[in-house]
């Protein structure tokens, strides 16, 4: 399986950015976020004490059933 951070550059450079985008660009640059992590917790806790926008958990959630659904 490949990890969230592969998963989630999918949804990168859109046009006109929605919310998944944003976080998606955001983790990009973040140089810390957990890029070959794969655990919903680890994730989750960093997102938690890194949050780049108010509502970045709950696209987070979005984003992480996506990523299970594919698997």
């Amino acid at each position: 399986m490949r990890s969230f951070y592969h998963f989630v550059l999918t949804y990168r450079g859109k046009k006109e950015p929605d919310d998944k985008s944003r976080l998606a660009d955001w983790i990009f640059y973040d140089h810390d976020f957990p890029k070959q992590s794969a655990d919903y917790h680890e994730i989750s806790n960093y997102l938690e004490w890194n949050s780049p926008f108010p509502n970045a958990l709950s696209v987070f959630d979005d984003l992480w059933e996506a990523y299970q659904a594919i698997d």
